[in-house]
């Protein structure tokens, strides 16, 4: 009978990825059509009286007018339960691997329909609640431990409420009730451990709390200069090959984050091999296990079909919500926004919708600002008021590295850090390559009192001279680009000397050494404390007559060069450094004579 009721019309007209179908009167917006005899995937944008404007998920080669179009009376939905980590999904969530195992084929098959999540592999599913308890929307029911990192927590559905009839225990799919809940009314409901959600319907959540918590990283460029809070949202722009996909694949490894979401949207083939490849082969630094244990790729390259990396985004999102939802932190990075924009363009013009500024849709911003403020650190649905937290990190390629083109400043309105990629550090392989005179974070405030009250208020003003000494360094460069550096007085060249030290012992960090790729805070503000400690104590030692020559070539400037080779098991050495730094330099105070400025 629900086929019967199923809205069918014909196709009329087919521009790429847009195809016009007549007949579709009683369709509604943003329904999932199966389009043509091969059924391809699609989705209504835009309705017309009986005409529907339908974005099409697949290659639209070879379809023909007046193949017919079938209204699934269906939102485009995610499947949600026990199943979904180590999965790798195109945009409209079709497990790749499943694909290539049923199509016998590494090629996508034009119109297959697989299963998001294996319909006949049983989870050991564990209640927390008994028969007679009251629950409402987001208690959670039971738990089933999805890999060795990850307990999936099964919830009851948020429209729901009422008292448990019955709870099971044991092996099941994830199709079988597992409980039966009846509510105020009377009428029962069997909850199964799958569950589904549309894409661009944010989930609710209990209430929303503000980002006053840090995202640790572990990247000292970050934590330290420009921080990014649980729950926030940051912008990484930069041109081709400034290292976007580095500073990506360094934070979904390293990041405070229990569950990580990697959505390659629109980036090169050769890029999500290299994520696939390597994911597996990494280990997570809190529990050895290798990192695929708690991450989900979403791959829709460039090679793949347009119209999906629009959906792509709104799938990994929603996946997000949902792992939030359990209480997790959750970290999202999309690569990249901009592809995504691209996809948003192309469709607007086949549309025939009033172009905006370079061609781009006038609504870009708001459906910019609709992804990002799905970001966010909040109390969740169910009685036990736990917390979890989505933060989205957006990796945007604008052309030429032009920071002034739309797609740019629209993500900027709306995310809350901006990590600014310099080509020419880059080059110079300065990594990460964040510009810290170019980039900010407007959480530095919020996050700077919970730092100062770890370490004693040293925090904010550690960080305020370290910024002070790079902004007055690029000053001096001017100068000495001019006039040279005899110009300068010997202050000002020892101010030369702690922002070089600043800039190569600090701010630079090798991904690729096992010890370097990772520093703890407690690392950083005794690594910074270090350099800010021999820079003050060598201007007094200035001041009191010791020759620059001499405080530039101490030795001890080698071990400050080598601190972020200094183990997290052995920080102790750093604070012994400390003092050494401060005998070192007491000698040089009655040190006397004329500067030496060869």
């Amino acid at each position: 009978m629900a086929t019967d009721k199923k809205i069918q019309g014909t196709i009329a007209k087919i521009s790429g990825p847009l195809v016009v179908a007549k007949g579709m009167l009683g369709a509604s917006m943003y329904d999932v059509v199966r389009v043509g005899e091969a059924g391809l995937v699609g989705e209504i944008i835009e309705l017309r009286d009986d005409t529907a404007s339908v974005q099409v998920y697949e290659e639209t080669s070879g379809l023909m007018p007046g193949e017919i179009v079938v209204d699934t009376n269906e939102s485009l939905s995610v499947e949600l339960g026990p199943g979904l980590i180590e999965q790798f999904y195109d945009g409209i969530q079709r497990p790749l691997q499943s694909i290539e195992s049923v199509a016998n084929s590494p090629y996508i098959t034009r119109g297959i329909t697989v299963s998001a999540i294996n319909r006949t592999q049983k989870w050991d599913f564990v209640p927390s609640v008994k028969t007679g308890d009251k629950v409402v929307g987001g208690d959670i029911l039971g738990t089933v431990k999805e890999t060795v990192l990850v307990e999936h927590r099964i919830m009851v559905p948020p429209a729901i409420s009422g008292t448990v009839k019955d709870i099971k225990s044991g092996s099941f799919t994830v199709e079988e009730p597992v409980v039966v809940i009846e509510d105020e009314r009377g009428k029962r409901h069997e909850v199964a451990m799958l569950t589904r959600w549309p894409v661009r319907k944010p989930r609710p959540v209990a209430r929303r709390l503000p980002p006053e918590v840090p995202l640790s990283t572990g990247q000292r460029v970050v934590d330290m200069f420009f921080p990014i809070a649980r729950g926030g949202t940051a912008c990484v722009p930069g041109p081709f090959g400034s290292g976007k996909t580095v500073i990506q694949h360094q934070l979904a490894k390293w990041a405070d984050a229990e569950i990580v979401v990697y959505i390659g949207c629109g980036e090169r083939g050769n890029e999500m091999t290299d994520v696939l490849l390597e994911f597996p082969e990494l280990e997570d630094p809190r529990s050895g296990q290798p990192l695929m244990k708690r991450t989900l790729l979403i791959a829709n390259t460039s090679n793949m079909p347009v119209a999906a990396r629009e959906a792509s985004i709104y799938t990994g999102i929603t996946i997000a919500e949902y792992f939030r939802d359990m209480g997790y932190s959750v970290a999202l990075m999309a690569d990249s926004t901009s592809r995504w924009a691209e996809a948003l363009r192309e469709m607007s013009g086949r549309l025939e919708e009033m172009p905006g500024e370079e061609g781009y849709p006038a609504y870009l911003g708001t459906r910019m600002a609709s992804f990002y403020e799905r970001a966010g650190r909040a109390i969740c649905l169910g009685k036990d008021g736990r917390e979890g937290a989505v933060s989205v990190i957006g990796a945007v390629s604008p052309p030429g590295g032009d920071l002034s083109e739309p797609v740019t400043q629209n993500t900027l309105r709306v995310a809350k850090v901006f990590w600014g990629l310099d080509a020419q550090l880059a080059y110079q392989r300065h990594f990460p390559a964040i510009n810290w005179l170019s980039s900010y974070s407007l959480y530095t405030d919020t996050l700077g009192e919970y730092w100062d009250n770890e370490y004693d208020g040293e925090w904010s003003e550690m960080r305020i001279k370290a910024m002070s000494l790079l902004e007055e360094e690029d000053q001096l460069k001017e100068i000495v680009r001019l006039v040279g550096i005899d110009a300068l007085s010997k202050e000002e060249r020892m101010t030369m000397e702690t922002s070089k030290s600043l800039r190569e012992d600090f701010l630079h960090q090798n991904s690729f050494h096992e010890i370097d790729t990772y520093a703890s805070m407690d690392k950083q503000v005794k690594m910074l404390r270090n350099i800010l400690t021999f820079h003050r104590l060598g201007m007094q030692a200035l001041s009191r007559g010791a020759l620059l020559r001499e405080l530039i070539n101490m030795p001890i400037r080698e071990e400050i060069a080598r601190m972020r080779y200094v183990e997290e098991s052995g920080l102790s050495k750093l604070d012994e450094l400390e003092d050494k730094i401060k005998d070192e330099l007491s000698k040089l105070t009655e040190a006397g004579g004329e500067e030496d400025v060869a």
